[in-house]
């Protein structure tokens, strides 16, 4: 388990009106293999706003769509829940990723 890898949930919340949706990892690694149960994810949609909270990925992560991961809807999810891996980020998705993250936390680039 990486950050940047996107894995398909069933029914991660019980508000979400989709029985299945796709997550990616943005924890920091340490986190992951950590003994702690849960990672930071950010969920993706097929939805895209061009705003600078989202990223927008699609086939060559691994998705039948075009989509984008909405990263001022984080949200903390059990690590058994990722067990159907779909893709990964490539090094520049993941970098455009780190960016929307720290529009979305208000952190600086220092």
């Amino acid at each position: 388990m990486r950050r940047g890898e996107l894995y398909r949930v069933k029914q991660p919340s019980g508000r979400d009106p989709k029985k299945f949706r796709v997550f990616v990892i943005v924890s920091r690694q340490i986190l992951i293999q950590s003994k702690f149960s849960t990672v930071i994810c950010a969920p993706v949609y097929t939805a895209y706003d061009g705003i600078s909270t989202q990223v927008p990925i699609g086939v060559n992560e691994g998705l039948k769509h075009e989509s984008s991961i909405h990263c001022d809807e984080l949200v903390s999810l059990p690590k058994n829940f990722l067990n159907h891996f779909i893709g990964m980020l490539s090094d520049s998705k993941l970098r455009e990723l780190e960016h929307s993250l720290r529009i979305a936390l208000e952190l600086s680039n220092e």
